[in-house]
C-alpha cells in the first residue's frame, strides 16, 4: 500500500543580524507583506500565497534558518508521520504551536536541521480593497517592486546528506528525483519532492573543509511564473542597489531558470520560474555527474560555494572551493 504524508513546504524561519535591513528588503524589493510582530520576529507572506505566512524573520547573531515547517496531506497525517520519524530514529516532541499554525510535531535532522510538521494552519483572508476578481486567488496581483508570487522550496547543507535523504525519503514519502554523483560515485546533491514539482528540499553535502556545527542552509526560494517576471524583478534589485551572487542562470536538474542573491542579513534567496511536473509513482531519480551541468545547465561554476551560518574563515574557506569545483576538476580530468 502507497501513501502520501506531506503536501508541501509551509514556511522557513530565517536568523538574521540586521532585523530592519531584512525585513525592509522582503516588504519593499521583493513585495512580501507583514501578517504578524512578535518579540523578535516578523511573520511575512507573499501575494499568492493562501497561509498565514511562508517567512519568519528572526533577529539573531549570524544569518541561518531556525527551522523550516512541513505540512501534512491531511488531519489524520500529523500522527501517522510522527510515528514514522520516531521509527526511523529521528529526534522529536510535541509543541502546542506557533503563530500562524496550531500543534506541531518538531525533529531535529541528522545533519542538524530542526524542521516541524504541521497540520491546522490559518488562512490568509484579504481585506475587501485586496479582494482580487479572480476568486481562485488569495488577494490582488501586487504589480509594484519585484513581488514573488510564493515560496518554493529550500535547500540546506548537511554532513549527513545519505541519512537526511533516507529520512524525507522512507519515513516522510518524499520522491528522490534527480542527484549529483562526484568523482567516487556518492551523491554529493539530493533533490527531493512532497508533491509534482522537481523539489521543495534539497541537500547538498558540506564542502570536506568544513568542521563547524551542522544545521547550515544554502537557501531558501521564491518563485515566479513566468521568466519575463523574473527578468523584471532582477531589474529592480538592480535598481535597489541588490548585486546577484549567481544568475540569471538555468539549473540541468529541474530545467529551473533561475538567480541567487543574497539578502542584507546574509542569507541567500533564490529567485526561480519554470521546470517541469512529474507525477510518476515509481520515478527512478535520474543522477548526474557534475560536468553534465546538473546545477548549472549552461556549463559556468557549480553550486554557490557556502551555506549560513558562514564559519569564521568565509572568505578563506570561499576562495577554497566548495565541494562541487572540487569534484568536477578530477571528473573534468578523467572524463
Amino acid at each position: 500500500m502507497s501513501y502520501h504524508l506531506v503536501s508541501q513546504l509551509s514556511h522557513v524561519e530565517m536568523y538574521t543580524p540586521k532585523p530592519e535591513e531584512s525585513l525592509r528588503f522582503f516588504e519593499d524589493v521583493l513585495g512580501l507583506q507583514e501578517s504578524h510582530r512578535e518579540g523578535q520576529s516578523v511573520w511575512l507572506r507573499a501575494w499568492g500565497e493562501f497561509f498565514h505566512h511562508s517567512l519568519k524573520i528572526t533577529e539573531g547573531p549570524a544569518p541561518g534558518m531556525g527551522h523550516a515547517a512541513w505540512r501534512v496531506d491531511g488531519p489524520d497525517d500529523l500522527e501517522p508521520a510522527a510515528r514514522a520519524l520516531d521509527e526511523a530514529g529521528v529526534e522529536g516532541r510535541w509543541i502546542d504551536g506557533d503563530v500562524g499554525h496550531g500543534r506541531a510535531y518538531q525533529f531535529l535532522m541528522p545533519g542538524g536541521h530542526r524542521f516541524e510538521l504541521v497540520w491546522d494552519v490559518d488562512r490568509y483572508v484579504a481585506p475587501p480593497e485586496q479582494r482580487s476578481v479572480y476568486p481562485n486567488r488569495p488577494q490582488k496581483q501586487v504589480a509594484t517592486n519585484a513581488a514573488v508570487r510564493r515560496i518554493d522550496h529550500c535547500t540546506v547543507m548537511s554532513r549527513e546528506l545519505q541519512a537526511d535523504k533516507r529520512v524525507f525519503v522512507d519515513a516522510l514519502k518524499f520522491r528522490y528525483m534527480e542527484g549529483t554523483l562526484g568523482p567516487d560515485g556518492h551523491e554529493i546533491f539530493v533533490t527531493l519532492t512532497s508533491g509534482a514539482q522537481n523539489h521543495d528540499y534539497a541537500i547538498v553535502s558540506e564542502p570536506p573543509w568544513y568542521e563547524g556545527p551542522g544545521g547550515r542552509i544554502n537557501h531558501f526560494c521564491y518563485y515566479y511564473d513566468t521568466r519575463e517576471d523574473l527578468l523584471r524583478a532582477l531589474d529592480i534589485l538592480a535598481e535597489n542597489g541588490t548585486r546577484l551572487d549567481v544568475g540569471p542562470h538555468k539549473h540541468g536538474i529541474g530545467e529551473l531558470f533561475f538567480a541567487y542573491l543574497f539578502e542584507p542579513g546574509g542569507n541567500r534567496v533564490e529567485l526561480q520560474t519554470g521546470g517541469y511536473w512529474n507525477y510518476i509513482p515509481d520515478w527512478q531519480p535520474v543522477l548526474w555527474r557534475v560536468e553534465q551541468g546538473g546545477n548549472m545547465a549552461w556549463q559556468l561554476d557549480q553550486m554557490p560555494p557556502h551555506g549560513t551560518p558562514p564559519p569564521p574563515e568565509a572568505e578563506e574557506q570561499r576562495r577554497a572551493g566548495d565541494v562541487f569545483r572540487q569534484a568536477q576538476e578530477p571528473a573534468a580530468r578523467h572524463g
